[in-house]
């Protein structure tokens, strides 16, 4: 175990020695916050999130480019010390290596979509006539990468069942590759939503992936295992930077790459029920906000006030980091809720 709190110690050292450099970076090209008051996502104005969030635009945005480069440093660097000192490279699958592409693919994969969508959105605003990509646009191509995912885990891993705690395992064959995609996108979905406030996302991810790591170490699962660890430094580090008031934003390329990965990272750890419980903050966040959109386009009036459900709190005259500090608490709760359940046969 002490081998993999190095690795913990070691990413949150690196991190932090480059994350003040990199936010000086980020000022020098720019790559800063845009005024979201013309169009959202969703190409509809957006003006109860401007009225709370307008004073934090110009804040650097691209956290998420620099944790995904500096998580593959040191899990390459892992790798190389594990087979420099005879370190088994244990997998619970036949092929250890398929569980690092399957990983790596995720993360890098999801992440480059996100820089090409914060790309869009800071320095094509003014020549484009939307923000970023559109929402189905995006949908599509997270989906199209989502499909290759599945595939593999059907494939590669032979996975085509779900554990379901105090009822059994369900054999569903082929049509695993739909249930994970939908995961994968529907989580990727829910870090971007959550990524709202100050501290929020980042906070939240670090519990639930810490509470993923006790799994992957009591299975014994290496790549999986130090592939956590190289993250949680890393995710530590920025934390300490994005906590309110913060000096730099995840952005897409950070919160869709990490959102999609912790799917994964659940998915490979055979836990695909205890996924939305000790990602429950994520799930009422995309939850709610996929109420508001589907009320609005069927019905024709919205559900709640405002979506998703930190915003809703924010118009309740709650501070932000109140909120956040209190749904780190839920998300702890729900974190080891999920533990219990990860565990249950």
């Amino acid at each position: 175990m002490s081998t993999y709190l190095f690795i913990v110690f070691f990413s949150f050292i690196l991190n932090f020695v480059c994350i003040i450099p990199f936010i000086n970076f980020l000022y020098r090209k720019k790559f800063q916050r845009a005024d979201q008051a013309t169009k959202d996502a969703f190409d509809k104005p957006t003006p109860i999130f401007d009225r709370y969030h307008k004073h934090k635009k110009g804040t650097p945005v691209g956290g998420g480019i620099l944790l995904i480069f500096t998580t593959l440093i040191v899990f390459f660097a892992s790798l190389i010390l594990f087979f420099l000192f005879n370190k088994k490279i244990i997998s619970n699958y036949p092929s250890a290596v398929s569980e690092i592409k399957i990983l790596l693919f995720t993360f890098l994969s999801f992440g480059f979509l996100g820089i090409y969508d914060d790309l869009s959105k800071i320095f094509l605003l003014q020549k484009q006539d939307f923000f970023g990509l559109r929402l189905r646009h995006k949908l599509i191509l997270e989906i199209i990468l989502a499909l290759v995912i599945s595939y593999w885990l059907y494939t590669d891993f032979k996975i085509d069942i779900i554990h379901i705690p105090f009822i059994g395992v369900f054999e569903i064959s082929y049509l695993y590759i739909l249930f994970s995609t939908f995961v994968i996108v529907a989580f990727a979905n829910a870090v971007n939503i959550t990524d709202g406030l100050d501290g929020l996302a980042s906070g939240i991810l670090l519990f639930a992936l810490a509470s993923f790591w006790v799994v992957s170490r009591a299975i014994l699962d290496v790549p999986t295992s130090m592939f956590i660890a190289a993250w949680l430094g890393g995710l530590i580090a920025f934390l300490y930077f994005n906590i309110y008031p913060a000096r730099i934003f995840l952005g897409d390329a950070g919160a869709l790459s990490f959102g999609a990965t912790f799917a994964v990272v659940g998915l490979i750890l055979g836990k695909a029920f205890a996924l939305p419980i000790v990602g429950g903050v994520f799930i009422i966040e995309i939850a709610s906000s996929f109420i508001q959109l589907l009320s609005k386009k069927f019905l024709g009036k919205k559900i709640f006030p405002v979506a998703p459900f930190h915003l809703w709190l924010q118009t309740k005259g709650w501070e932000e980091p109140k909120i956040v500090m209190r749904l780190w608490i839920i998300s702890i709760l729900f974190a080891i809720l999920g533990l219990m359940i990860a565990f249950a046969k």
